[in-house]
């Protein structure tokens, strides 16, 4: 019965100082978008009005991300982002997913982000595509809590290959 009891202790030892190393986090980021070219050439049919962005836009977003960190490597949450391609707008939904190697308060960090978006373009309702986003970066730590980010990468969205160029805080 005792050996059960010591067994029992030690098991929610390690599980409450497991759930001690998870706590919430929550990220305001924007970026630059700079166009660079579409994924894809389109023959033009009747009812083709051009590419998503036509006019070859760059854009700018803004992200509310919130999610979790898992001990000081790992983040992960769900953002929400207003777009703007010179006069195009849109929103997106997506996850996010940050690594970062060091615990000292430089380090370089890896991100993805997966999701979806929509803009209003000329195309009738606009047009809605999924975006992926790798980027790298250096992140520079404050304090315990606060966290300065700088990144850039490669999105993939809208038919379209984008260089985001991305600052941002997360708590």
């Amino acid at each position: 019965m005792k050996k059960a009891i010591i067994i029992l202790i030690i098991f929610l030892i390690g599980a409450l100082s497991s759930i001690a190393q998870i706590t919430y986090s929550g990220k305001v980021e924007s970026a630059f978008l700079n166009y660079r070219n579409t994924t894809i050439q389109v023959e033009a049919g009747p009812n083709w009005k051009g590419y998503n962005l036509n006019e070859q836009q760059n854009g700018v977003d803004l992200n509310l991300i919130n999610g979790v960190r898992i001990g000081k490597h790992l983040f992960a949450g769900l953002g929400l982002g207003y777009l703007n391609f010179e006069g195009i707008h849109g929103v997106s939904m997506f996850t996010d997913f940050e690594y970062t190697p060091l615990k000292s308060y430089l380090s370089p960090l890896i991100n993805v982000k997966i999701g979806y978006n929509h803009i209003w373009n000329q195309y009738e309702n606009g047009k809605q595509s999924a975006l992926v986003e790798f980027g790298g970066g250096l992140k520079y730590t404050f304090n315990d809590r606060n966290i300065f980010h700088l990144q850039s990468g490669l999105l993939i969205t809208q038919q379209t290959f984008i260089i985001p160029i991305r600052i941002g805080l997360a708590r």
